[in-house]
C-alpha cells in the first residue's frame, strides 16, 4: 500500500522505516514545524514528578539541571522512550492519550506529597494542568515548544502524490488536521482523496477534516498504526 505520514521526521522515521520493510511504498508530508520556546528558569528541586505528553516536550527541556530519578509520567510508548534515553530512570507511561495519563497520575501520585512539573507545547488537546489542580493538585505548566504550519511544499512532490494518491493517510493532531485541510485546499486537491482511509488521533481531528470525501475515517491511538493495516 502507499502510505503517507504528515508528522515531523523524527516524529515519525521509525515508522517509516518499519511500514517500508513490511513492504509498503512511503510518503512523508511534513506539516508542521516545531520551534524551540525559551521560558523562565525552573528549579526542579522543587517538584516531586514531571509530565511530559509530547516527546517535543523532552527535546526542548533543558535537561543538564534536572535529577533524572525525579518521577517521570508519559503519554505514550514514544514519549517514554525519548524520556528514558534522555536519561530518566523512574518512568511511568499511559497508553497514548491524556485521560489514560490523567488517571495513571491519579493511581500513582498522592497529591499530599508534593508539587507537579507539566511540560507541553502551546497548544494542547487536554487542559491536563488545570483538570489536576481543580482535583486538588499542585502543579505549574511550562511551555517549551510551539508548533507552526508548514507553507512551503515540493511543487514536484505534490504533483507526484496527486498522479499517486496514498491509500492511507495518517494525521494526529487537530492542528496537523488544520494543516491538511490547508493544503489540499491550497491545491485544489478536494476531490483526489474518495480512494484514501484517512487515519485520525481521536473524533476532534477527524471532524476537522469531515469536509472531506474520504473512502473511510479510522480512528486510533499512538501505537495502533499497524493494526490499522489490517483493517482496511
Amino acid at each position: 500500500m502507499h502510505i503517507l505520514f504528515t508528522r515531523p521526521l523524527e516524529d515519525c522515521y521509525e515508522m517509516i522505516l518499519k511500514f517500508q520493510s513490511l513492504g509498503h511504498r512511503i510518503s512523508h508530508l511534513p506539516l508542521l514545524k516545531i520551534d524551540k520556546v525559551d521560558y523562565e528558569p525552573i528549579n526542579f528541586l522543587d517538584y516531586k514528578a514531571i509530565i511530559f505528553t509530547s516527546t517535543n516536550a523532552v527535546k526542548f527541556l533543558d535537561l543538564k539541571i534536572i535529577d533524572k530519578n525525579l518521577l517521570c509520567f508519559c503519554v505514550g510508548n514514544a514519549t517514554e522512550e525519548k524520556a528514558r534515553s534522555a536519561g530518566f530512570q523512574n518512568v511511568i507511561a499511559a497508553e497514548g492519550n491524556v485521560e489514560n495519563l490523567k488517571e495513571l497520575i491519579l493511581q500513582n501520585f498522592d497529591k499530599k506529597k508534593g508539587k507537579l512539573i507539566y511540560v507541553s507545547g502551546e497548544i494542547i488537546s487536554i487542559d491536563l494542568d488545570k483538570q489536576l489542580i481543580e482535583l486538588g493538585y499542585s502543579m505549574k505548566r511550562i511551555i517549551n515548544y510551539r508548533t507552526n504550519h508548514n507553507e512551503k511544499f515540493d511543487e514536484n512532490f505534490v504533483e507526484k502524490l496527486k498522479i499517486n494518491k496514498p491509500d492511507i493517510v495518517y494525521v494526529y493532531s487537530q492542528n496537523s488536521a488544520l494543516s491538511f485541510l490547508k493544503f489540499i485546499k491550497a491545491y485544489q486537491s478536494e476531490n483526489l482523496w474518495m480512494d484514501t482511509n484517512l487515519m485520525c488521533i481521536g473524533e476532534k481531528t477527524s471532524s476537522i477534516l469531515n469536509e472531506i470525501k474520504w473512502k473511510k475515517i479510522f480512528l486510533f491511538n499512538p501505537g495502533e498504526e499497524e493494526f490499522l493495516l489490517y483493517k482496511i
